[in-house]
Parts: C-alpha cells; sequence; structure tokens
C-alpha cells in the first residue's frame, strides 16, 4: 500500500478534554467527603499509630522505633495541563508534599496509573511517569514500582513514603494561640488551570502555574526541627480557608487571615474577570458558615481563599517571636513569595473554631 493511502494518525486529545476535572479541584468537597467518612469504624488501639483518621492531617505516621517513624501518604488527579511531562511533574510534587508537610524526608514512592489506554498512546502516558520520576529523582526518591488500570479518565499519582524523628512530626492540630501563620506559596493555582481550560492563559500565566505547581516543599523537615513551629499542614484541594479550618479545628483554636494573601501572577486580573474553579463554589458551600467574612467582600476575592491548590504551599504555624526567622530561612530556601498570611487566636468559650478574613487594605 502507497503511504499515500494510509490514513493520517489520529491527533492526540488535550489531556484536560478527557477529564471532567483537574489537579486538587478534582477532591470531593469537604462536606460531602464528611457525611461519607462519618459511619467509617473508629481505628482500634494502636500505640505506634502517631497519627491516623483522627484528624484531618496530610499523613498517616507509624513510630518504627525510638528515632524513626514512617510518613506515609497517597495522592493522585486528573489532568490539570496538557503537556503529560508537566502533568506527572505537577502530581508527584503534589504527592511528596504531604510527606514534607509532617516533616518527613521521602525515602520511595509507588506510582498509580489509570489511563485509557484506547485514546492516548503508549508515548504520551510515557512521558506522565517519565515527569513524575523526574520529580522523584530530585527529591532523590526512587518509583519503585507501582499499579495501573485502564480507566476512562487519565489519572496519576503516587503512594509516597518517607522518615521523620517521631519527636518531630508535625500535624495540623498542634498550633497554639498567638502563632503567626505562614504560607510559603501565593495561592490562584485553580484560578490559572481553570483559565488554562478555557484557552484564556498567556505564556506568563501557564510559566506560574507550572512553576509553583512543580516546586517541591522540602523545606518541610527543617522546618519541623524547629520548636518554635508548632505546627503544618499543606494548602491543596480545599484552599486556604479549608485547610485553615482544619487547622484550628485539629487545635480548638480560630485565626485571624488577611483578606488578600499573595497571589501568582496574573491571578488577581483573571479572579476579577470572573475566572473560577466549579471547586472553589463547592468549597465555600462546604464550610463557609465557619467563616467571618468583612462586609462588602467580594465573591472574587472570596474564591481566591476557596480556590483549590493543587500542589499548593505550607501553611506553618510558627511562634510569634520567631516568625520573622522562619520566614527569613523559608525564603534562603528559595521561597520568595512565602509571606505572613494571618495568626491563631483563641477561641471564645461556647464556641466553635472560626475564621475570620480581615478586611483587604486599601
Amino acid at each position: 500500500m502507497s503511504p499515500l493511502d494510509q490514513a493520517p494518525p489520529a491527533a492526540v486529545p488535550r489531556l484536560t478534554s478527557l477529564a471532567h476535572g483537574g489537579g486538587c479541584g478534582c477532591k470531593i468537597a469537604p462536606a460531602v467527603l464528611q457525611d461519607i467518612l462519618k459511619g467509617m469504624p473508629a481505628i482500634g488501639a494502636f500505640p505506634d499509630l502517631l497519627v491516623g483518621t483522627e484528624t484531618s492531617d496530610d499523613a498517616a505516621v507509624w513510630r518504627l522505633n525510638d528515632e524513626q517513624a514512617l510518613v506515609a501518604t497517597t495522592d493522585f488527579f486528573m489532568p490539570v495541563v496538557d503537556d503529560p511531562y508537566d502533568f506527572g511533574r505537577i502530581a508527584a510534587t503534589n504527592a511528596l508534599s504531604d510527606v514534607y508537610a509532617m516533616g518527613g524526608k521521602p525515602i520511595l514512592a509507588l506510582a498509580i496509573v489509570g489511563m485509557p489506554v484506547n485514546v492516548l498512546p503508549p508515548e504520551t502516558i510515557g512521558k506522565i511517569l517519565a515527569g513524575g520520576a523526574s520529580v522523584c529523582a530530585q527529591a532523590g526518591v526512587p518509583v519503585a514500582g507501582g499499579h495501573s488500570i485502564d480507566s476512562v479518565e487519565p489519572i496519576y499519582g503516587l503512594v509516597a513514603l518517607g522518615i521523620v524523628h517521631p519527636d518531630r512530626v508535625r500535624t495540623n492540630r498542634t498550633a497554639m494561640a498567638g502563632d503567626v501563620l505562614i504560607l510559603t506559596k501565593p495561592l490562584g493555582v485553580g484560578v490559572l488551570s481553570a483559565a488554562f481550560k478555557q484557552e484564556r492563559l498567556d505564556a506568563e500565566g501557564y510559566a506560574a502555574l507550572v512553576g509553583s505547581t512543580t516546586k517541591l516543599n522540602s523545606v518541610g523537615p527543617m522546618l519541623a526541627a524547629r520548636e518554635a513551629v508548632h505546627a503544618m499542614t499543606d494548602v491543596t484541594g480545599f484552599g486556604l480557608l479549608g485547610h485553615l479550618l482544619e487547622m484550628c479545628r485539629g487545635a480548638g483554636l480560630s485565626s485571624e487571615v488577611e483578606g488578600v494573601p499573595p497571589l501568582l501572577a496574573g491571578v488577581e486580573a483573571l479572579a476579577r474577570g470572573g475566572v473560577r474553579t466549579g471547586a472553589s463554589g463547592r468549597n465555600w458551600a462546604s464550610y463557609g458558615e465557619a467563616v467571618a467574612l468583612p462586609a462588602g467582600f467580594e465573591d472574587w476575592r472570596r474564591d481566591l481563599l476557596t480556590d483549590p491548590q493543587t500542589s499548593g504551599g505550607l501553611l506553618i504555624a510558627v511562634a510569634p517571636e520567631a516568625a520573622e526567622a522562619v520566614l527569613a530561612a523559608v525564603r534562603d530556601e528559595g521561597f520568595a513569595e512565602a509571606a505572613v498570611v494571618g495568626r491563631m487566636v483563641a477561641t471564645a468559650a461556647g464556641e466553635a473554631a472560626r475564621v475570620r478574613v480581615a478586611p483587604p487594605a486599601s
């Protein structure tokens, strides 16, 4: 048969066109997840289980001995970008973040792969895996195996394991009243990813999206070694307000947060122009009753506080006298846009934990 008689190769579809959601915006809404999990039986008595399901923490932690504890987590999602290599990098960075958020150092990863093999060519799937492996290599972690299935939508992520000293485990429930809240990365990943799917994201915005989501939160162990750092979590699919509320509820405290924390390049203009994710609305519907907004607070500002952050920054609760030094140390590690975003406060007697949002500076 002449090459002229052969059918042209089928075009490879955009990865994001094959998924109904993307990145950490795929997470089940907090209220729905809480309803699903409320009937789960309580975990029995396991004295070496240092962190389990009793709070909404980032990973499980199991004490191996007096010097070592195992940090175990899993994270995966559907594409947030179309470039397969970038998708793999973003998903792997996000999965490893949970280990860093507990103060741990990753040691091993296993790949979780679900792909529509009748739609995506092997080369595309291979690039996704290669992207994830490149991030793991950067973190000094082997991808030592995994599991794959043929699925309707593309899914990729990792099981991530790490090691931490039992005394240096940092959870999301040990913040103290008066602690200063530091966020290592600016907000706005959800807005940028929504603009990307709508083909409204320029090259600068795409660079900001990929640059933020592929930056490893490897400062976690350094922070956990500081006694003044009382609690940590990473900000992902529930947005800044959602993960801060988990921190408040775990510690029995409330918090005050700035009306407009630092944003990634181009995010404010897109948000003002109406770009938002469906997940930001679901997040607000799930926990908005526990948030006090100032009068006249615009919807776009609220949406940024609930914006799902794929591979977002670490949220750190640190003693006020050490906040300046900790912020400087984080910036010295390459997080130039790390910033103070609020503080923890005591909860009034008889009241539930709340987040109070300050009016934006004029």
